[in-house]
């Protein structure tokens, strides 16, 4: 089963993360990449800040609106992957290996990707 993995953090908590620390777990975070590329089914991204981001939904009158950012969580995500693995607990298993994870303010949202067949099963 695939699952996207979201990557959040809380960027006031991680701007007092020494730059030395997190150069270091972003080494991990590679080497944490490696060692599971047999379950990562999309390598994924680091996102651009959310000041970046644009929203695009309709509006009252029907029309499509073009405005944001809209981020207005604490945390926010920052990154992306795609795992394939058997089922959510392997998910779970597999993200509490994440590197960023003993940082204050970091998780990672585990969330089943939806298809047509998945669908038709409901």
């Amino acid at each position: 089963m695939k699952y996207v993995i979201m990557f959040t953090f809380d960027p006031e908590l991680d701007a007092q993360v020494s730059e030395d620390r997190m150069q270091g777990l972003y080494g991990r975070a590679n080497q944490w990449y490696g060692e599971n590329a047999a379950q990562i089914a999309d390598g994924g991204a680091q996102l651009q800040p959310v000041e970046t981001a644009t929203t695009v939904k309709y509006g009252e009158s029907g029309s499509v609106v073009v405005d944001g950012p809209f981020s207005e969580a604490k945390e926010v995500v920052g990154g992306f992957s795609v795992i394939d693995v058997p089922d959510m607990d392997a998910a779970i298993a597999l993200v509490r290996t994440w590197p960023f994870l003993e940082l204050p303010g970091w998780g990672v949202e585990i969330r089943p990707i939806l298809t047509i067949a998945s669908q038709s099963e409901e």
